[in-house]
């Protein structure tokens, strides 16, 4: 894939760039009772609405560029399918080129099934089928509804950047039993805040975390502790609007977690993001560090290879003693032998980079990183001038490190399958990733 780059210079002496910022919020609640996602097994249909979910844009010109655009999803993911559809929009109707959009969404597994993501974790039934299709339909609606009124409500701003932290988190590598205990405990509490502000007041908020919307499992609609987070910013800080954005948090949950016991559950998410939302708020009142540009922007993407996967007939063996998602996915390697010859042996791999000036390197990663993979880039390009964050464009897998791989597990070894893969990454996995990252950040620091 030719690279993607765009970099514009300053035609004037300012320390900071005269921004320009939009910000737009569209709801995409379910309006009847839908398939949930973010879980393997029978079928959760929808039966209640605990908040609103939501898309939000921001975006974002300066002085002498084009229009960038972050957009956050209350949602599980985004397939290929979906992005081709999402960015071919936002390119023809809004002028937005691909390098300068960024799609995120925070992982929630309190949202409804889209499209075909994740397609192997479920059995519809007609009726379900239909209704995920209806909710799809509203969904990319609501995408180039949601970048139109962000563009369109550009004005004035000024734009600054610091980091609070948070206690959420926990590897949930270790925290899985005895046998466990000898996996590292990493995980990374950083919450990083732009704060967007217009006339008197903040516009708009966008934070991170590195840790899975998993606090909720039961049958509402809702935003997990992400969307209670949002909730309780935008009511604590009126006019504003807050975006959160999924970070590295591939191998991190909300700990401790409650299960069965639903109204529980929920006044323990609200505490997480409580705790969240209280972190973004001391960001704010503090001082921040003004942002200037103008905003270098790069995309490209790499390729990640798969180690071998079964052979046919070993799949073709074990599939009558399968059921469910298991048998699911053999089927789906058995029909990639007949139609293709093999299972194929890679993946694209795509990571953006923006660049506010020398303030802040904005990496966003591609899948479930794991993450190894925020520790490593701040360390190499600053812990307090570098977010990195991960579940943008393509659901496409879990991205072990390294490290992750080789202690094998579900993030490393075992989750490959459900996402269609014949078999785990192999061992130049983080350095393929890390070399294109070390470009692209080198080619918007120019």
């Amino acid at each position: 894939m030719k690279l993607l780059f765009s970099v514009f210079l300053a035609s004037c002496s300012l320390a900071t760039a005269a921004w320009h910022a939009g910000v737009a919020k569209a709801d995409i609640t379910p309006t009847e009772s839908v398939p949930l996602a973010g879980y393997g097994g029978k079928t959760r249909m929808s039966q209640r609405v605990e908040h609103p979910i939501w898309l939000k844009a921001l975006a974002l010109k300066d002085d002498v560029g084009a229009v960038s655009v972050l957009v956050t999803a209350d949602l599980v993911g985004l397939s290929d399918k979906m992005i081709a559809v999402i960015a071919k929009n936002a390119a023809e109707k809004h002028g937005v080129a691909r390098e300068r959009l960024i799609l995120n969404a925070s992982h929630n597994h309190s949202c409804p099934v889209t499209e075909d993501v994740l397609w192997l974790y479920y059995e519809f039934t007609p009726e379900e089928a239909a209704a995920k299709d209806r909710y799809t339909r509203m969904v990319y609606a609501k995408y180039d509804e949601v970048i139109g009124a962000a563009i369109a409500a550009l004005k004035p701003a000024e734009l600054s950047f610091e980091q609070g932290l948070a206690g959420v988190a926990v590897n949930r590598r270790r925290s899985r039993g005895p046998e466990s205990r000898a996996l590292g405990g990493q995980v990374d509490q950083d919450v990083p805040v732009i704060a967007v502000k217009s006339g008197n007041g903040l516009q708009a908020v966008v934070f991170g975390y590195s840790c899975h919307t998993t606090a909720l499992g039961g049958l509402s609609i809702n935003g997990d502790y992400a969307g209670f987070a949002q909730l309780e910013l935008e009511k604590s800080i009126p006019g504003c609007t807050a975006l959160f954005v999924q970070n590295c948090g591939g191998d991190a949950n909300p700990l401790p977690r409650i299960r069965g016991r639903d109204a529980e559950a929920t006044q323990l998410a609200g505490m997480y993001g409580h705790i969240l939302a209280e972190a973004v708020r001391q960001v704010v009142a503090a001082p921040m560090k003004p942002l200037s540009g103008p905003l270098k922007v790069a995309m490209d993407e790499t390729e990640l290879t798969l180690q071998p996967g079964l052979p046919l007939e070993e799949l073709k063996q074990r599939v009558p003693n399968l059921t469910g998602m298991p048998k699911r996915e053999f089927e789906h390697f058995i029909r990639q032998y007949e139609m293709l010859g093999s299972p194929p042996d890679r993946v694209k791999y795509p990571v953006q980079v923006w660049s506010f000036g020398s303030e802040l390197t904005f990496i966003a990663l591609t899948g479930e990183t794991v993450v190894d993979y925020s520790l490593k880039f701040k360390a190499a390009h600053g812990w307090n001038t570098t977010w990195v964050c991960g579940y943008n464009n393509d659901l496409l897998s879990y991205v072990p490190s390294l490290r992750v791989l080789k202690e094998g597990g579900y993030e490393g070894v075992s989750g490959m399958y459900e996402y269609g893969h014949r078999a785990p990454y192999t061992e130049d996995v983080e350095e393929r990733i890390t070399a294109k990252v070390e470009e692209l950040v080198k080619a918007t620091a120019k």
